[in-house]
């Protein structure tokens, strides 16, 4: 894990998107000229997990705004299952039912990718080796808009994208209580 990265990647639809981790201090932050500022702080004192870029996947320990609005941030633990490692961003405040749900998910589909999907709908498909780097590959006809884009991208380097497969994700825990 490095503890600091500057990167900016080449994005198709957005142009030059930068993107800064702060593993050792817990912050992210993403912007450019095409996206709004997307930010995600892990709470001081919250202890560090050296696999996870932002250092944890516990939702009470971390924080997310857009464009200086604040969003609900909820990653799921992460255990058996690719679905397990799923983070979900909902928007908060005035225009943000409470029943609504969750508006965009980032869930793995391969041992290196994740989708990126709003209300449901594939936007794109995203891989970040968690050293901040981060590429993007658009749904053609999915429409993306900005916020799309730097919620994705902070997403997927705060968190990284891709898991095992179940089967592989079951043995490991299998053999981690014999060993």
């Amino acid at each position: 894990m490095h503890p600091f990265s500057y990167v900016s990647a080449e994005d198709a639809l957005f142009g030059a998107v930068g993107i800064e981790l702060d593993h050792e201090a817990g912050t992210l932050a993403v912007g450019g000229d095409g996206v709004p500022r997307t930010e995600i702080r892990r709470a001081a004192g919250t202890p560090l997990e050296s696999h996870v870029p932002i250092g944890t996947r516990d939702p009470e320990r971390l924080a997310m705004s857009v464009d200086g609005v604040a969003v609900d941030l909820r990653p799921a633990k992460g255990f058996l299952t690719r679905k397990s490692y799923r983070v979900d961003v909902a928007r908060k405040g005035p225009g943000a039912a409470a029943t609504a749900g969750y508006g965009h998910r980032l869930v793995p589909v391969s041992l290196g990718t994740s989708r990126l999907l709003r209300e449901g709908t594939l936007l794109g498909v995203l891989t970040s080796t968690g050293d901040g780097r981060v590429t993007a590959e658009w749904e053609k006809g999915a429409a993306p808009v900005p916020y799309d884009a730097s919620v994705g991208y902070a997403l997927a380097a705060a968190f990284g994208t891709g898991a095992e497969p179940m089967w592989k994700l079951a043995w490991d825990a299998v053999l981690g209580t014999f060993f």
